[in-house]
């Protein structure tokens, strides 16, 4: 399987250095592959991603597009390696199978891109599922959760060009980081490996470190997730899809606070105003 990040010669050059011309030298960057997903061998979409997390990939790729209801849906899954990229061949049990076949789509996903491909309007504006009521937490566990996920990066600290997504628990901590070229990537992954592991995002906060964009409220509520929160803002469309299904969106995430756009209810002292 190939790795998830390869290094490649580069030449360098920077202003503030005392040596005229270039630099030579290898810089990390990371892999990108056609990742393609089959459901009892009939197509369902192909995504440019990082070739790593397989098989937490099919899993929460398959929960937060709906294809199935829950983990349980799913009989087995093969990871098949071929020279154009990497079939992930998932395999429905017999009834969860014959209710997919009969709505299956295609679509093709360049990288960062959620929406590609879809057939209709009423697809792309799917409403998600009402979240619970969570927890509720105070502005100083959402700074940690915020903080708490730049050392789990270990790729993008390797590469500088990867998404993260992680779910924090506010009696484990940060218990799940996924990474990936592709922001939705990122978070299907992180809703496998909860999923997988036997766990949801009921209870904690889901932390992005890419913009909010509607797909990514839409996939955090496929999962249950009450509250997320990440470092770049959201759009309109996301924060009025989150007021929908009683999500609290926090974004904008620096290092001397936060800002809350829809339920701040779940958040101590928070209000429809800023929190920093």
């Amino acid at each position: 399987m190939k790795e998830p990040s390869v290094r490649v010669p580069r030449s360098v050059w920077r202003s503030e250095s005392a040596s005229a011309g270039m630099t030579t030298g290898a810089r990390s960057i990371p892999e990108e592959t056609a990742i393609a997903f089959t459901f009892n061998t009939a197509s369902y979409a192909v995504m440019m991603a990082t070739p790593q997390d397989l098989e937490d990939f099919a899993v929460g790729f398959a929960l937060t597009e709906g294809v199935v209801d829950s983990q349980d849906a799913i009989d087995t899954i093969d990871v098949v390696e071929e020279d154009t990229g990497i079939e992930l061949r998932i395999w429905l049990k017999a009834k969860d199978a014959a209710e997919f076949l009969g709505r299956r789509r295609k679509i093709a996903g360049p990288t960062g891109c959620g929406l590609c491909g879809v057939e209709s309007l009423n697809e792309a504006m799917r409403p998600p599922p009402t979240v619970g009521q969570g927890k509720i937490l105070s502005p100083e566990e959402i700074m940690t959760a915020v903080n708490s996920l730049a050392a789990h990066q270990e790729l993008n600290r390797e590469t500088r060009a990867v998404h993260a997504a992680g779910f924090w628990d506010p009696a484990r901590g940060l218990i799940a980081v996924r990474e990936d070229v592709g922001r939705h990537n990122a978070l299907d992954k992180l809703a496998g490996a909860c999923v997988r592991s036997g766990g949801t995002a009921a209870q904690g906060i889901v932390v992005l470190t890419s913009r909010v964009s509607v797909e990514m409220v839409q996939k955090s509520a496929m999962i249950g997730a009450p509250l997320i929160v990440a470092v770049s803002a959201p759009t309109a469309l996301a924060v009025r899809m989150a007021e929908s299904c009683g999500m609290t969106l926090a974004a904008i995430a620096r290092k001397d606070g936060f800002e809350v756009f829809t339920h701040p209810h779940r958040i101590t002292g928070a209000s429809k105003s800023d929190v920093a």
